[in-house]
């Protein structure tokens, strides 16, 4: 069950958030294009930076968002409480999206119309969530989180999920995704921390405005197979496996979310 959530305004929640944030830029003056990247439930950890760094190789700005430092949240309490579903719903921690949208949207350096998340488990749940709900009182519900914008994904040109957690809680197996824009998964075939084909068959399902979710299907990959450092026994780092997900990411970011005609 959901603890009772502590209000904040964008303002608030986006001030506390680039404390801990890390931010990967490319050289010059832009604007450019963002990904806004959303940890697993075991935190930030070094496999994100690897995969900020495809992303500032192929012209993008990266940021890695911390959603455990602003609540004290440290790993044995992530463990133990988040990957358990004690705390921090992915519904929830999608106020961390929307205020960090809105602050991509108000950097000069930054393309506004070019803006995709990335998540990776937790990250993929908290990014489809966001994707599914209704801007007004579902979203302020559900988040907490007051002073959006009237549409809070504004400016969002593609999602990128690696090994999403899409069962019991989530919203987007229930409510479909509202809004229209390019969807890549990566699934593993033997994760048995999210599911592997289960997992296929819910984002084969999932009603969308348009294109289904386009789902890639890695044979053999367990969970977080692109964790180097990885002590889990349930899952077992590929390089092979990681280097193919790094170029689909560098693909989808420089094709998928190509510039809009309005940009």
């Amino acid at each position: 069950m959901i603890p009772a959530l502590q209000a904040a305004t964008v303002d608030q929640r986006i001030e506390a958030l680039m404390r801990t944030s890390e931010l990967h830029k490319p050289e010059g003056e832009g604007p450019f294009p963002i990904v806004l990247q959303f940890h697993g439930c075991g935190g930030k950890k070094n496999l994100q930076e690897r995969w900020a760094a495809v992303a500032k190789s192929a012209g993008w700005a990266a940021l890695v968002v911390d959603s455990y430092g602003h609540r004290r949240i440290s790993k044995f309490q992530a463990y133990a409480t988040v990957c358990t579903g004690l705390q921090l719903w992915g519904r929830e921690r999608a106020g961390d999206l929307f205020a960090m949208m809105e602050w991509a949207r108000r950097q000069p350096w930054i393309d506004p119309n070019r803006i995709v998340i990335a998540g990776w488990s937790h990250g993929g749940w908290t990014a489809l969530d966001a994707m599914s709900m209704t801007p007004g009182r579902q979203i302020e519900n559900a988040t907490r989180l007051y002073g959006l914008p009237e549409e809070p994904l504004a400016g969002l040109a593609g999602a990128f999920v690696i090994y999403p957690y899409q069962g019991i809680g989530a919203l987007a197996p229930v409510n479909g995704l509202r809004i229209d824009v390019p969807v890549q998964a990566i699934v593993g075939t033997a994760d048995s921390v999210v599911g592997g084909k289960s997992l296929v068959r819910v984002l084969n399902r999932m009603r969308t405005p348009s294109a289904s979710i386009d789902v890639a299907i890695f044979e053999g990959a367990t969970h977080a197979f692109d964790e180097i450092e990885a002590q889990d026994w349930r899952v077992r780092y590929d390089p092979a496996l990681t280097e193919r997900a790094h170029r689909m990411y560098a693909e989808f970011l420089t094709t998928a979310a190509k510039p809009s005609s309005a940009s």
